[in-house]
């Protein structure tokens, strides 16, 4: 894998459900390790505006044309406001993916949803719309979807990312700026 390859790690921040909006902070590294850039956006808490969040984010950055990979901690942002990968990529020219720690249940998640969304089948659609491949770390693995790069492309952009642990450093830092952000000190697990 060539050297410098450029990462852009995104979280968003702790939130209250009776809140409206969302701080996301995106994280931009020089794999595996040189943060380069911090950058900031902001979604509403269950809506449908997470994907605009994060093409305004990527397309207004000086650092676009040098981020391989985008990478999204879980495929939503403040609470269900689900992240379309496809939507970003198409939008950004940039492959984007989501990870997470474990496999997501979703037959827990189909309930959440249609408990609390009137347009419960499409955030599932968009969630599922993507296979999900297994990525092997130092530790335990991740659970990855992408859009706009070759599954082993990928696979090896997220390996390269994790310094330590399993969580890719531009998303491990991304998590403790949101969570400083929110609450005067991170804390927490990315």
């Amino acid at each position: 894998m060539k050297a410098h390859l450029r990462v852009l790690g995104i979280d968003d921040s702790p939130f209250a459900f009776s809140g409206d909006r969302v701080r996301v902070v995106g994280v931009l590294m020089r794999v595996p390790d040189y943060v380069e850039g911090v950058m900031l956006t902001e979604c509403t808490v269950d809506g449908t505006d997470a994907d605009q969040a994060l093409v305004g984010l990527i397309n207004r950055s000086r650092f676009k044309e040098q981020i391989r990979l985008a990478i999204v901690d879980g495929a939503a942002l403040g609470g269900f406001n689900v992240v379309d990968i496809s939507k970003v990529h198409d939008q950004t020219g940039l492959a984007v993916a989501t990870v997470t720690r474990e496999p997501p249940d979703f037959g827990s998640m189909e309930q959440a949803l249609r408990k609390h969304f009137d347009d419960w089948e499409s955030r599932l659609k968009v969630i599922k719309r993507h296979p999900l491949f297994r990525v092997s770390t130092g530790h335990k693995p991740l659970y990855a979807s992408v859009a706009g790069m070759d599954e082993n492309s990928a696979k090896g952009l997220i390996q390269a990312s994790v310094v330590r642990g399993a969580v890719p450093e531009p998303v491990r830092i991304a998590h403790l700026i949101a969570s400083a952000l929110e609450r005067g000190e991170s804390r927490g697990k990315a």
